[in-house]
């Protein structure tokens, strides 16, 4: 069957947040769960509310979306959490940008909900590495966990790495390919359960220290 938009979800345990992001699902996408391991139960529990679900061994942020990205069918792609720290129903404003001619990558930046939405170290930790895009040339504020883009664009892109620095040198790679990256303003609630990289002040410096080296080393 042919979706309008296929969305990839990159999922570890996520069971507490899955039936929220799958209900607010837009009409015409599909969700489409790249499950990196789970335990908890998030793939049946997925597959009930109507997702394609798939098994990614290889474990990592960046494998589970380059996984789910493969098993799309869709002209436009996006990529949303699955923690519910994102909603599904604002993704065609992205949508809606990139079928209208204006970018060739829509980004969904952050704007909190709530004090809790965003810790400040978290914050603080996504504008260093945001800055030190900007100095590559990218033109974005934020990291951009919520993303639309075309699927031949993207599988074009020579993006090597698997784990949390998928979307560094995504946004590196689409701007020296010389794409239009726009960013457009969504809501960020707090997530569902702990941030897997960035949940303490500690794993957030440890996040800036390993994306700056990353970033350092691409070219």
């Amino acid at each position: 069957m042919w979706f309008s938009v296929d969305v990839v979800l990159p999922c570890l345990n996520e069971a507490g947040a899955l039936p929220w992001v799958l209900d607010r699902m837009p009409s015409g996408y599909r969700a489409v769960v790249a499950d990196n391991g789970s335990r908890d139960g998030s793939p049946a529990l997925a597959r009930k509310r109507g997702a394609i679900v798939i098994s990614v061994p290889e474990r990592g942020y960046g494998a589970a979306v380059h996984a789910g990205l493969l098993a799309t069918n869709a002209e436009v792609v996006c990529v949303c959490d699955a923690d519910a720290s994102l909603d599904p129903a604002q993704l065609p404003r992205l949508v809606d940008e990139l079928l209208a001619g204006r970018a060739e990558l829509v980004l969904g930046r952050r704007r909190p909900t709530s004090p809790r939405a965003w810790p400040p170290h978290a914050r603080l930790g996504n504008s260093i590495v945001a800055g030190r895009l900007r100095r590559r040339g990218v033109p974005v504020r934020d990291l951009g966990p919520m993303r639309a883009a075309r699927r031949d664009d993207l599988l074009r892109l020579p993006v090597a790495d698997r784990r949390f620095g998928y979307p560094l040198e995504l946004l590196l790679r689409a701007s020296q390919a010389g794409w239009r990256i726009v960013e457009i303003d969504v809501d960020y609630r707090p997530r569902v359960g702990r941030s897997k990289v960035t949940g303490s002040p500690l794993g957030t410096a440890r996040a800036v220290r390993d994306m700056s080296a990353l970033l350092a080393g691409l070219r």
